[in-house]
């Protein structure tokens, strides 16, 4: 049985995960299971994939599962006594899968693991050094070294942090047989963060091991700044709250993003002229009212792994 299986998903952006599968193949040192999930692409690349690459298991669906949905779709394929999902515009460093799947034996009580994430075109900044815990009142959390140069002045951090980064996350096997599979209702955006909220309940830890690098192109799949990601974003923000936050919280976060984040935000696009972007964020926050997101949210996610 292969140690580590790895898990990406596919979007529209074969060329992309052709160049992830490449830095897989050139700095893999342990055995892997790699799974590719073509995400209901336009055109299904894995008829073509399956000859081109004969050593990789790939899973087709015909609709887009969204993030949650494809990840557990490869999971549930997987075999490997650990499992690391990655974004497909990732791309490994040497050593990478090695280190982190050293430190997940050495510390049992690990549920999620992230490396330290640099940007791919701009390899001297960091993107993530770990996160702090979340402002349940708010709905903010910091990224720790985002946009700084990479002195190894976070080094340090490897151990807790508040929630992985879901472009590269090794996961328990054990710990997620235990604690379930990603909630498929965020679709994209919060689903790893409302993991990592159920792993903490299991009593697992949250972790980062800074002496592991992986590179991240960041959000080729939705764009840097699109009408995707704004709204799931502002809808999946609320409903992140709504399902982890205590009652205080909850209250005082609903005032919060409706007397001052919701003005706020439309201020903005309305100086910017961005005025779909207005409707856009009233959408997400009529999600959360009709499907009932502002009581505690009672979905069961899948636990089937």
């Amino acid at each position: 049985m292969p140690l580590v299986s790895v898990i990406t998903v596919n979007y529209n952006h074969n060329h992309v995960t052709e160049e992830l599968l490449a830095s897989i193949f050139k700095n893999k040192q342990i055995e892997l299971e790699i799974i590719v999930v073509d995400n209901g692409s336009t055109l299904n690349p894995v008829p073509d994939w399956s000859i081109k690459y004969p050593g990789v298991k790939f899973i087709r669906s015909e609709v887009n599962l969204g993030f949650a949905g494809g990840n557990n779709l490869g999971i549930q394929k997987a075999i490997g006594e650990y499992l690391f999902l990655v974004n497909n515009d990732t791309e490994f460093t040497e050593g990478l899968v090695e280190q982190l799947y050293s430190t997940m034996i050495k510390n049992p009580q690990i549920g999620l693991l992230s490396p330290k994430i640099r940007y791919f075109y701009n390899p001297t900044l960091l993107q993530y050094a770990g996160f702090t815990e979340m402002n349940y009142f708010t709905g903010r959390n910091k990224c720790i070294g985002e946009f700084e140069r990479d002195e190894n002045q976070y080094n340090h951090l490897t151990g807790k942090t508040g929630f992985i980064h879901g472009a590269a996350m090794m996961v328990n096997r054990k710990a997620l047989e235990e604690t379930g599979l990603m909630s498929e209702v965020f679709f994209l955006y919060y689903e790893e963060l409302d993991w990592c909220e159920r792993f903490k309940k299991a009593n697992y830890e949250i972790w980062i091991d800074m002496q592991a690098l992986i590179l991240h192109k960041e959000s080729i799949s939705v764009g840097k700044n699109s009408a995707v990601k704004e709204y799931f974003m502002n809808r999946n923000r609320m409903l992140f709250i709504s399902r982890n936050a205590t009652l205080l919280q909850r209250s005082i976060f609903y005032i919060y993003f409706i007397l001052i984040v919701t003005p706020r935000n439309i201020i903005s696009h309305i100086k910017d002229k961005n005025f779909t972007y207005i409707i856009i964020l009233f959408k997400a926050i009529w999600w959360n009212i009709n499907h009932k997101a502002f009581i505690p949210f009672t979905e069961t996610p899948k636990n089937k792994v």
